[in-house]
């Protein structure tokens, strides 16, 4: 199966190594988490504040979160 490109962009507002978790604001104001394991790069690190695409899963609970995160640099 060939990946798509993500189709969402925007910047990674919070960050935290330790737990893993993160949250992406989108272009249109949307925020949604991301796990590390979500990092398309493998890198499981990001700096907060880098320009990032994604793709908008849904998650637990009926809501929504970032996947296939990819950093502008990879673009």
């Amino acid at each position: 199966m060939v990946r798509q490109p993500a189709d969402h962009t925007g910047s990674v507002e919070a960050y935290d190594p330790a737990r893993g978790w993160g949250t992406i604001v989108g272009d249109d104001g949307e925020v949604l988490g991301f796990h590390c394991t979500q990092i398309a790069d493998g890198s499981r690190t990001i700096p907060v504040g880098a320009p990032v695409r994604y793709e908008r899963v849904p998650a637990h609970l009926g809501k929504w979160e970032a996947a296939w995160v990819t950093t502008a640099e990879c673009i």
